[in-house]
């Protein structure tokens, strides 16, 4: 992670990245599965990953619940462009610094497990990247530069998705 400068926090984006990735990850993987679908397993192997997939589904609801919860309690923004006005370690941010792109990740995996359409499996991976990428390395240089050690610390102890 590099260092921003002293003194200086990064600017915010215009864009709120994660949304939109996981948004476009969600409708390319309906439109490519009804184009091209791609094999599932099916049978026993099928039925696991079907109530796996629910499980996941479960999590999402709970991390996206706790996680705004947490937010709100610490009275920092929702908004992924926003400067944050707390560092927020508790809750499921003491488990995994990105709660909520956690549960978009997973969002995808178990609409696939649940589904049988494997683009969502695919594409879930995709979108943590490009996430990671495109939000999360900006998000962590703004929260080095505002909390300095405190976040270095917490990024030490918490990984940075699970």
């Amino acid at each position: 992670m590099t260092e921003p400068k002293p003194g200086t926090v990064p600017k915010p984006g215009v864009i709120p990245w994660p949304p939109v990735i996981y948004a476009a990850a969600i409708a390319i993987s309906i439109i490519l599965g009804m184009l091209y679908p791609l094999p599932w397993i099916g049978d026993l192997l099928g039925d696991i990953l079907f109530a796996a997939g629910w499980v996941a589904l479960f999590t999402v609801a709970v991390l996206w619940f706790t996680a705004i919860r947490t937010m709100i309690r610490a009275r920092t923004t929702l908004n992924p462009n926003a400067v944050p006005d707390h560092l927020v370690t508790t809750g499921p941010f003491g488990v995994t610094r990105n709660p909520m792109y956690l549960a978009n990740t997973l969002l995808l995996i178990g609409v696939a497990f649940v589904s049988g359409i494997a683009w969502f499996f695919l594409l879930a991976f995709v979108a943590a990247f490009a996430t990671q990428k495109v939000a999360i390395e900006r998000e962590e240089k703004m929260l080095t530069a505002k909390f300095g050690k405190k976040y270095r610390d917490y990024a030490k102890r918490v990984r940075r998705w699970i």
